[in-house]
């Protein structure tokens, strides 16, 4: 891995006058030493490090670039490939609406200025799969949701719930043209996924920074509502910064907005007041009795795995149990206990639990001698491991307590993130 510096954005006409100012010092300082009788001396220019005295150093195989728009500077940077054509990605450099008074950033944007430079970064997604029912019938389901542009060469954030089990994805820019996408990589963990259409000179969203919202902050959504609105702009609030909320039996933190938030939205960009992509919309939550209450995944917790889908195809390092679980009650005729329980549905065989000596029926009890009510809470555990950790598993087998060491796999693209749970999503709706 090399280090690149990245230096600040300065005005042009500031330069200029600094640089002015110090050639008139240095010409009067050399005037003086002559008349004192000492030779003069050829001006030492100064190092590039010291005339940029605001540098940070970013690891990594980075392209580095800086330039103006989206009402601050930003970075430019190029993932690195095998092929060494990097996909180009682009980040705020700094943050933009840093007021913590009452009275409004006089540099925000006008809903109307956000949706302008936004818009044409969302695209619409369709989808469709093929099912097989118990009578080996086959039938073509459709679904709907949104997606923002990543890099000008085609990548494509969304969530992963939207494209999950797909057999064909179709997108739609802000121009009307229709490209056919494939899966480069997703993450059920963080329900994100990366998608590639052929294209270029597409417009990407610059990444914002969501670790410095505040509640109130503008939240501007854009997206394609019902499968069928695309390009629907609302606007809102950042109403809570990090609230805890278990989808499909996977807790996740995510942001708040009372943006107006619909079926169709997911995978849509969530915007700051300068255009600024800060999360991605998440509206599997939304019951048909809420209004005002839509969720978004923090751009910042996004970037890591966005990256290593791109590269990688999927994240490296996730944690893998290698089971799928299930929910039940009891399987002792004789207890009176109606309570739900989680249990091992089935083993992957080779994997983490099967080499632990875990079993399909065992019901889980305990995960690093934390009680378990749900499948989140096994998934919140195995989260929080990298792969190649041990992690401590007690189950009761045949009327028996037992506890088994497991040494965590890695999840890949062949295997869930995180072990998965039997509800599903169905396929043929908005997402």
């Amino acid at each position: 891995m090399e280090d690149f510096e990245v230096y600040e954005e300065h005005n042009e006409e500031d330069v200029k006058q600094n640089s002015f100012n110090e050639k008139s010092e240095n010409t009067e300082m050399n005037m003086d030493d002559a008349a004192a009788g000492a030779p003069l001396q050829k001006e030492k220019k100064p190092s590039f490090m010291k005339r940029h005295k605001n540098a940070c150093i970013i690891s990594g195989c980075l392209l580095i670039s800086i330039g103006g728009g989206f009402g601050g500077a930003t970075l430019a940077y190029q993932l690195s490939k095998s092929n060494g054509n990097g996909t180009v990605l682009y980040q705020a450099v700094e943050k933009t609406n840093s007021s913590k008074s009452n009275t409004a950033n006089a540099t925000s944007m006008s809903v109307k200025d956000i949706a302008n430079e936004a818009m044409e970064s969302v695209v619409e997604i369709k989808t469709e799969s093929v099912s097989t029912n118990e009578f080996f019938q086959q039938a073509v389901q459709s679904g709907a949701g949104s997606g923002v542009i990543l890099s000008k060469d085609g990548y494509i954030v969304t969530n992963n719930h939207v494209i999950d089990g797909a057999s064909k994805i179709k997108v739609t820019t802000k121009d009307g043209k229709s490209y056919d996408a494939k899966l480069i990589g997703n993450d059920s963990s963080t329900d994100l996924a990366v998608i590639k259409v052929e294209a270029s000179n597409l417009k990407p969203a610059v990444l914002g920074n969501s670790s410095k919202l505040e509640v109130g902050d503008t939240a501007v959504a854009i997206g394609n509502p019902l499968g069928e609105l695309g390009g629907t702009v609302t606007s809102g609030i950042i109403s809570a910064l990090d609230r805890e909320v278990t989808i499909d039996n996977q807790t996740m933190h995510l942001l708040q907005t009372n943006a107006a938030i619909n079926p169709g939205n997911s995978g849509g960009g969530l915007f700051n007041d300068q255009g600024e992509l800060i999360g991605i919309v998440n509206a599997k939550s939304s019951g048909s009795n809420i209004e005002g209450l839509g969720f978004a995944i923090p751009i910042d917790r996004a970037k890591d795995v966005i990256t290593n889908l791109i590269e990688n195809g999927y994240v490296k390092g996730r944690a893998s149990l290698g089971v799928a679980l299930t929910l039940g009650t009891s399987n002792n005729p004789f207890s009176s206990d109606t309570s739900t329980q989680v249990y091992i549905a089935s083993v992957v065989e080779g994997k983490a639990a099967d080499k632990a000596g875990l079993q399909a029926g065992d019901q889980i009890l305990k995960v690093d001698d934390k009680d378990v009510e749900s499948i989140s809470d096994v998934k919140t555990v195995v989260n929080s491991h990298k792969a190649g950790e041990t992690m401590k598993i007690t189950v009761l087998r045949d009327r028996s307590t037992k506890t088994f060491t497991v040494t965590l796999g890695e999840a890949d693209n062949t295997t869930s993130s995180s072990d998965e749970g039997t509800s599903r999503q169905t396929p043929n709706q908005n997402r």
